[in-house]
């Protein structure tokens, strides 16, 4: 299965990967987490840590400066520019190189064609996409299973999550989460928006919070919060198993 996420800058798209990546590895599935935002820090929503984060995009980058040898292969962008998360999960960076060999795999790639390039067969793929609609507008049909459309209870998200949810919609199931929800107000707005389509709601959490404030995994914290626990759920239903605790 393949996952795309998508949404608004600070919708709090990375942590919905971050989290749900985990808790469907603690389910027994072989996980692959690309990040493709233009700021990859899905690393630290794992819980591999900043620093780790941080050498995942040096090794990207130090194929441009000539000091790391080509990638001809997506599976060996996989192994080379990989790293190993909690639970088993493999991350990877898909940020685009300055184009060196535009015939070479891992300098012409771009999130897009590794997502389309990526066999999952009993892998699940998880993608958190580039922040707003660019991505989301090149999807074709079977570039991803699911599409998890991240709105905020605001004006500016929710305008964005309604046009992804209108070019998702053309290509995959899309299921939207209302995030960081704090009363029914809320709500109300974001149904005003996008009307009566079926909402996965993640209440506003602490935990979360805290978790962005430290750079550590929502879910190393407190599996159980309000917030992090509703995307356990949403796991669960993606891997259409109980989630163990």
């Amino acid at each position: 299965m393949k996952i795309a996420v998508a949404g608004k800058g600070g919708v709090g798209k990375t942590t919905v990967s971050g989290t749900v990546a985990r808790a469907i590895a603690r389910n027994g599935h072989t996980v692959l987490a690309l990040d493709a935002d233009l700021n990859p820090m899905l690393g630290v929503s794992l819980g591999v840590g900043a620093d780790e984060t941080e050498s995942l995009i040096a090794a990207r980058q130090a194929v441009a400066a000539g000091e790391e040898e080509h990638a001809p292969t997506v599976e060996e962008i996989v192994q080379r520019f990989g790293a190993d998360a909690p639970d088993g999960v493999r991350l990877i960076v898909a940020s685009r190189l300055e184009i060196i060999d535009p015939g070479c795999m891992c300098c012409g790639v771009n999130p897009l064609k590794l997502v389309r390039e990526l066999e999952h067969g009993d892998r699940t793929v998880i993608c958190d996409l580039e922040a707003g609609l660019g991505t989301v507008e090149g999807l074709k049909a079977g570039d991803a299973d699911v599409v998890l459309v991240v709105t905020n209870p605001t004006a500016k998200s929710l305008d964005v999550a309604r046009r992804a949810i209108e070019l998702a919609s053309a290509v995959a199931e899309v299921i939207v989460l209302a995030n960081r929800v704090k009363d029914d107000s809320d709500l109300e707005l974001m149904r005003d928006v996008l009307g009566d389509r079926e909402l996965v709601v993640v209440p506003e959490d602490a935990v979360i919070a805290e978790a962005d404030r430290e750079g550590t995994a929502a879910i190393d914290l407190d599996a159980g919060a309000p917030g992090v626990a509703a995307l356990v759920r949403l796991a669960e239903r993606l891997a259409g198993a109980p989630v163990a605790a």
